[in-house]
């Protein structure tokens, strides 16, 4: 019977592979390992207390129209809350230039069904977010990668490849996924500055920009896109979509981002999303407004940056006490990733299994490349946000022992100092 079925899938499944990430996570549940591999939040600054009680009040209140089918553009009130917020970063939306998706995840593949057709080029940031290729994948793009410093992408790389002729770029400017580097603000005008002379758009995704533990605010491509090219005062004109999402700020299990966009796009996102799933769920829509209203998610996202900062810096004082000197890695202001370069000669695909045989795990850094080539096979991404710091400290005591053991050759943990 399977047979049956595998012969009547469409051409488009034909390249679609399993998420790394989401197959390591299976592994990873077994008791005793120090997981640095899935992009997790921390359980421990969910505001479950909060929801608890936005879920008493929605049901007692609102719960007829709560629990019944709403608008596929979603809540109104919560895309107004999220227009006024986005507004502080000098992003001018109304609620219609707002549409609300299932995650961020739909929002790409929403992004990916209605720009991509077959064979169509999109620019990519080297390494890229895992799930974007995934999404737009399905789709039958075709990418054109350009590399990353300390300093985000390497926009004087960037004239060959958008001569090219991409469709979009797509771009993570802040504590990118999975290198944790953050676009400078000069390269951030020279982006913009390219886009519109070869008249290629922009997809912005935002998911960690409210999650900065040092240095300063720098604008969204979104923002400068208007003020550089003097374009009206909203979206009507705008050559970037902007991405966000609860996930990183409230709890991923609410499945709850959203797309910024001009009111024609939106319109046709709409009609994508209609056809995918109606709307998004209605419950987590008022839910989520009720638990971010009145300054709440404000206040909340200050205790996630104490949090999260003090656990990258356990990771970077880790680091720098048990692995060798010949490994570096990024120091991010800000998201929840830092990413490690081994040695030359060195196989991140191959580390994995004696890492896990230490009871640690992490990401192999081919995953993040679109090209399926070998630029990755140096570098891992480790997560720092789920662990306590404690854990972090052990486990990155643990990786440098299967990292040293790699260095030299040897396959016996006994032959390495700890």
């Amino acid at each position: 019977m399977s047979t049956l079925w595998k012969l009547r899938y469409a051409q488009r499944t034909l390249g679609v592979k399993s998420s790394p990430i989401r197959e390591l996570l299976k592994v990873t549940q077994k008791p005793g390992i120090i997981s640095f591999g899935g992009g997790l939040p921390a359980p421990d600054v969910f505001p479950v207390k909060r929801f608890e009680e936005a879920c008493h009040k929605v049901l007692t209140e609102d719960g007829a129209q709560a629990l019944q089918y709403g608008a596929t553009e979603g809540y109104e009130p919560l895309r107004e809350m999220i227009a006024n917020n986005i507004a502080r970063y000098g992003i001018l939306a109304k609620a219609e230039n707002v549409l609300i998706t299932s995650g961020s995840q739909q929002a790409l593949d929403l992004i990916g069904k209605l720009l991509i057709n077959r064979g169509d080029r999109v620019l990519v940031e080297a390494p890229t977010y895992l799930g974007a290729l995934q999404a737009f994948s399905v789709y039958g793009a075709q990418y054109v990668s350009v590399p990353v410093d300390d300093d985000g992408l390497l926009t004087d790389q960037l004239d060959p490849s958008l001569r090219a002729g991409p469709k979009f770029m797509y771009v993570l400017p802040n504590f990118q996924n999975p290198a944790g580097v953050t676009l400078s603000e000069g390269r951030r005008h020279q982006l913009i500055l390219l886009a519109d002379k070869y008249g290629v758009p922009i997809i912005e995704d935002d998911p960690y920009g409210q999650l900065r533990y040092e240095g300063e605010h720098l604008a969204p491509l979104v923002v400068l896109d208007r003020e550089n090219l003097r374009r009206d005062n909203g979206f009507t004109l705008g050559n970037v979509i902007y991405l966000s999402t609860f996930s990183k700020t409230l709890a991923p299990g609410i499945r709850l981002a959203w797309i910024v966009a001009p009111e024609d796009v939106i319109s046709k996102l709409v009609q994508l999303k209609q056809a995918a799933d109606l709307h998004t769920s209605t419950f987590s829509q008022y839910v989520a407004y009720e638990v971010a209203r009145d300054g709440f998610l404000d206040q909340h996202v200050k205790l996630i940056r104490q949090v999260y900062r003090e656990r990258r810096d356990a990771m970077l004082h880790a680091l720098e006490e048990y692995f060798p000197h010949e490994v570096t890695w990024t120091h991010p202001k800000g998201g929840l990733f830092l990413w490690v370069t081994l040695p030359a000669g060195s196989d991140s695909q191959t580390l994995l299994p004696a890492a896990l045989a230490e009871n640690v795990a992490f990401v192999a850094g081919d995953s993040f490349y679109a090209n399926n080539g070998h630029e990755g096979s140096r570098h891992m991404r480790l997560n720092f946000s789920y662990s306590q710091p404690e854990q972090i400290r052990e486990g990155i005591r643990r990786l440098s022992v299967a990292v040293k053991m790699q260095l030299r050759g040897s396959h016996h943990p006994s032959e390495v100092g700890r």
